[in-house]
């Protein structure tokens, strides 16, 4: 557990680390070390004739902030070094919050934001309880002037529908930790085109090409889950990913479909609700991989406590996100061929380590012959592979976010 913890920290900041250490620990003895992260347990909310009532249950003192935004109007609550492991759910209805919208707003702050249906002002309550604290932010009826003590910003941002950026510490000479996965292979063919070109092989040809690519970065370690025509069971690929303690783990594979038109390349991220219809069809394609798995790689997934899993997932996919993102932008900017909307989620097996950021990619689909020339063209698959070499270590590096800042 300690070596989880510790690998935690080194991939999502401290306060995660913690978190995770706290709920390791059950009943242990508080140290004033680990008091000063804190976790969101409950949220609950209520109306009554004062307005809207939030109260959020936390394993301990923690500072708040309370901010009054404008341009549209609403109201925020700061949460300093601590972290929701509950569902956010809509407010009910009520005459003064909308809808509510939350994520990281800077490393060591997490916000709520509040949208207003009309004119009104917020404030904080505190009571203690056993074993922690109870912040009780209530929204009612007020004027257009901020509450007290409570900054004013000007048309301040609201998370967007891409989740927050993650906490990463950027470090131009980090040694990182790449973990490959070519899809199937061995029983498993994966895709096989009209021509009789087999996905597996395709996928495997693709891995040593993006290995090679990383390999010309400094500090760069590559794992590949096969490197031969073997059999390998989708959790069993992830789980190689946690055991090397990836910085990223990368699945790739060129899948076919009904649609022999569509073609292009596809960046996925995890997610338990598909995205859109093919990417559940894809992600159901995967996932079928499992039915060549023998009863020896049959069990439950790793002994964990919920709410850590939880904890460490929410960052990790938070953190799986924006590289895809980054990824799709580096990838367009070396003309490499997309599908309308490229960035797509479903809920693919293969991604489901909880703290290991991963995206599955698919250069292209074998059901297209036009794709299908360029997935077996070795020099096709280099430039691309080196397109995702580069994404990878400019954006662990902060090369993506110097663009980035660069451009706007």
């Amino acid at each position: 557990m300690t070596s989880y913890i510790r690998s935690c920290a080194t991939r999502f900041g401290y306060a995660i680390a913690i978190a995770l250490a706290l709920i390791a620990a059950g009943s242990a003895p508080t140290t004033q070390a680990h008091a000063e992260e804190r976790v969101i347990t409950r949220i609950d909310q209520n109306v009554d004739a004062s307005g809207y009532i939030v109260s959020f249950d936390l394993n301990g003192a923690v500072e708040t902030r309370l901010l009054r935004l404008v341009n549209p109007d609403r109201v925020a609550i700061d949460f300093i070094d601590a972290l929701p492991a509950v569902e956010v759910v809509s407010p009910p209805d009520n005459a003064f919050v909308d809808t509510v919208r939350h994520g990281l707003a800077a490393a060591d702050r997490y916000r709520f934001i509040y949208r207003l249906k009309r004119d009104a002002v917020g404030s904080i309550e505190r009571q203690e309880r056993s074993g922690g604290e109870i912040v009780t932010l209530k929204i009612g009826p007020g004027g257009s002037a901020a509450p007290s003590s409570a900054p004013v910003a000007d048309a301040a941002p609201e998370p967007s529908q891409d989740p927050p950026s993650p906490r990463r510490d950027i470090d131009a000479d980090r040694e990182l930790t790449i973990v490959i996965d070519p899809g199937h292979g061995g029983v498993d063919n994966g895709a096989v085109s009209k021509s009789g070109t087999y996905e597996k092989e395709i996928n495997l040809a693709a891995a040593f090409s993006l290995r090679d690519a990383l390999l010309t970065h400094p500090k760069v370690r590559v794992v590949l889950t096969r490197e031969s025509d073997v059999f390998i069971p989708l959790d069993e690929r992830a789980a190689i990913g946690r055991r090397e303690q990836a910085h990223l783990f990368v699945s790739i594979h060129a899948d076919s479909i009904r649609a022999a038109a569509l073609r292009g390349a596809t960046v996925y991220t995890l997610s338990e609700n598909a995205s859109d219809e093919l990417s559940r069809q894809i992600a159901a394609n995967e996932n079928a991989a499992d039915r060549f798995a023998g009863a020896q790689w049959q069990g439950g997934a790793p002994d964990v406590v919920d709410i850590l899993v939880d904890l460490t997932r929410r960052e990790t996919v938070s953190f799986s996100e924006h590289f895809a993102a980054s990824l799709v932008r580096d990838l367009a900017r070396n003309d490499v061929r997309l599908i309308k909307n490229p960035k797509r989620s479903a809920g693919f097996q293969v991604l489901k380590a909880p703290d290991v950021p991963s995206v599955l990619v698919e250069m292209g689909f074998l059901s297209n012959r036009e794709d299908e020339k360029l997935l077996t063209d070795a020099a096709w698959r280099a430039d691309v592979s080196a397109a995702i070499a580069d994404a990878i270590v400019g954006f662990f590096r902060g090369e993506e976010a110097a663009r980035a800042a660069g451009t706007e």
